[in-house]
Parts: structure tokens; C-alpha cells; sequence
């Protein structure tokens, strides 16, 4: 990677899929309490995207990470900590004149669920990423390239790609997208008819039931579907309710960059809802990031809808069952024993810390 030009020297190899975005060193309590009066705080990393290419890499499969830090400690930090995951880092880019990202947060207070969030990333190095200074080749021989709202409102450059990229072409890979509506970053008064805009140029939508109320006024998955007729599937996060995906038949990853991606056709539709298991929370961050992860490795790997569904509910619960953004997930024959579960036997999952090293077939806590 250079630090002169601010470019990284890519490798372009085959990868399952290519996440960008900004992530940043983010730094945990050393106890509860507000931000005024914790003493110390331990060094960890978070983003939106960089959190699914550790889940992806961390279950066996090919992630690349796209971003750029600055050429800090900091920078350091995070390429060195995402790589150790097995995440492809080749492609982040160095900026001389401009920091990492760092945020501060609160330990969750599960009495009176006060927390605090502060961040430190205006002007970010990964602010001045744009079409002019993330190469094409970054970006080449992926199957699924996964984007978030995140970064549409980090900057102008930044929004010009996400355009960009979502953008339908012929060769594109299949274009994943997590709405992750954050109002206090964006600046523009019409972010949240932005990111609809920008939903609909995608292939496959993440988006939250509640976010979708938030900032669209629509009420309910069904309407949620008919706002977005244009992705091939829409994935409904229902919080502890479970999730709805909206997928025309036929929906699946494509071994390559697919020349038809967001192609509607005369396909058909189904619709597949699925229970989420019941969790025992132990910080609420992270998990829709995991629910995206579970979801695309069930997608790379074929499975049915009430997998790819499934997966994303058990990554989600591995992220909420640790304190930091990103968990180790569980062994892919276990997930997938789950996964296969009866629908009886799902209805009475439990899952707490420690689940997904305890072994054990039915997936109760130990």
C-alpha cells in the first residue's frame, strides 16, 4: 500500500464478496457508567462493513475489505485487526492527510438502557473515498459486493459512488445493500429519500421494519416490498420478532459477476418468514451487521430461504451474546444443525453467551 498516492496495490483475485466502507477503532468501557466517569476503555474495531467481511472470513469464506484509513496508528490498527480475521486487505487505500475514525461508546445499562455514542470521524480518511479514488480493480471478481447507507451520508464523494455503484451495468456482481439509516450523519435534510433511491439500484435490500417506519413512513413488510419492487430480494428485519425475505424465484448468488443482475424478468415471488430464537443479550451492537453475514454465507453457499433466514438469525445471535461488534460465529455443521431444526424444535431455541462453543446439537446455553 502507498501512502504517497493514497491508493492501495490490489491483487485481483477470485472472492466471494467485497465489503466497503468505513470502519473505525472503537473503544469499549472498562465498566458501566457514562462516558464522563468511565476511567479507561479497551481498543476494539467497528464498521458496518468491515463487521461482515470478519463474520464472512471468520465462517471460510473469500472477503475483501474496501476503504481507506490514514497512515495513524490508528490505520494500523484496523488493517492489521481486520486481516487477522482473514479478511483481504489489499485494497485499502492510505491517506497522509487525513485520520482513522474513532468512536467512543457506553457499556449497555440494562436497568435504565442508557448509552451513549460519540463519534470522531468527520473528515475521515474514509470520508474522501469516491469514484476517483477507489480503483476499479478493488472492486473486480467478486460475486457479491455489500454496501451500507453508512457510507452514502459520510460525504459527497462518498454518495457520488455509492451512485455509482448502484448504478445497474452489465458484468456487476450481485449488489447487496444494508439501508442502516443513521440520521444524525446525515447532513442533507433528504437522506432517507437517498437511500431509497439508492436501495432500489441494489439486487438484495437489508432493511429493519422499524428504520423503514423511521425514515420512510412505511408501515409493515408488505410495504415495505411494494416501495422496493426492484431488488430481487428484499430481506424485512423484525428485531426479536424474526425476519421477512421478499425473493424471486430463482434468486441466488451468481458464480460470477452476473451480466442480468437486477434483471426482474417474469419471475415469481415468494415470500419466507422466520422466527428469531430467543437471545440472551449481552450488548445490543453489532447484530444486524451478523444477521447480513449469516445471511450471505447461507446465499454463497445455495441454501433455501428459511436458511439464508435462519443464518442470519443464529450470526446475529453470536454478535448480541459478546460485548464487541464482531463474534466469532459458530462452526458451520453446528449452524447448520440448528439451521435444520423442525420448526417446533426452532420455536424453543435459547441461546446465551458462550453458544457457540458449547457444542451442543439443540443449542441451549450451557
Amino acid at each position: 500500500m502507498s501512502s504517497l498516492t493514497g491508493t492501495a496495490a490490489v491483487d485481483v483475485t477470485d472472492t466471494d464478496v467485497i465489503c466497503l466502507g468505513e470502519s473505525m477503532v472503537t473503544f469499549l468501557p472498562s465498566r458501566p457508567g457514562r462516558l464522563a466517569d468511565v476511567p479507561s476503555f479497551d481498543r476494539t474495531i467497528g464498521g458496518a462493513e468491515s463487521n461482515v467481511a470478519c463474520a464472512l472470513a471468520a465462517a471460510g469464506h473469500r472477503a475483501r475489505w474496501v476503504s481507506r484509513v490514514g497512515t495513524d496508528g490508528f490505520g494500523d490498527h484496523l488493517i492489521r485487526a481486520i486481516g487477522a480475521y482473514g479478511v483481504d486487505t489489499g485494497a485499502v487505500g492510505r491517506d497522509p492527510a487525513r485520520p482513522t475514525g474513532v468512536y467512543f461508546r457506553t457499556a449497555t445499562d440494562r436497568s435504565t438502557d442508557a448509552h451513549e455514542v460519540v463519534y470522531y470521524r468527520r473528515g475521515s480518511a474514509a470520508s474522501a473515498m469516491s469514484p476517483a479514488t477507489v480503483p476499479p480493480a478493488a472492486l473486480a471478481g467478486a460475486r457479491v459486493l455489500h454496501l451500507s447507507g453508512i457510507t452514502a451520508a459520510l460525504s459527497g464523494d462518498c454518495l457520488d459512488l455509492m451512485r455509482e455503484l448502484t448504478t445497474r451495468r452489465p458484468g456487476r456482481p450481485l449488489v447487496s445493500f444494508d439501508v442502516n439509516h443513521r440520521p444524525g450523519l446525515w447532513r442533507d435534510p433528504d437522506g432517507a429519500r437517498v437511500l431509497l433511491d439508492l436501495a432500489r439500484g441494489a439486487d438484495l435490500v437489508f432493511v429493519g421494519e422499524d428504520e423503514a417506519a423511521d425514515a420512510w413512513g412505511l408501515i409493515g413488510p408488505d410495504a415495505i416490498r411494494a416501495a422496493l419492487p426492484e431488488p430481487a430480494a428484499v430481506v424485512v428485519k423484525q428485531g426479536a420478532q424474526g425476519a421477512t425475505e421478499y425473493a424471486r424465484d430463482g434468486f441466488t448468488a451468481p458464480e460470477a459477476p452476473d451480466p442480468t443482475a437486477g434483471d426482474a424478468g417474469d419471475a415469481g415471488e415468494t415470500v419466507t418468514r422466520e422466527p428469531a430464537p430467543v437471545v440472551e443479550v449481552a450488548a445490543p451492537v453489532g447484530a444486524g451487521d451478523a444477521f447480513a453475514a449469516g445471511y450471505l454465507s447461507a446465499l454463497l453457499r445455495g441454501l433455501t430461504a428459511r436458511d439464508r433466514l435462519r443464518h442470519g438469525h443464529l450470526m446475529a445471535a453470536a454478535a448480541l451474546t459478546v460485548p464487541g461488534d464482531v463474534a466469532v460465529p459458530p462452526a458451520t455443521g453446528h449452524a447448520d444443525r440448528l439451521a435444520a431444526l423442525s420448526g417446533d424444535a426452532w420455536g424453543t431455541l435459547r441461546l446465551g453467551p458462550g453458544w457457540t462453543t458449547a457444542g451442543d446439537e439443540e443449542g441451549h446455553a450451557p
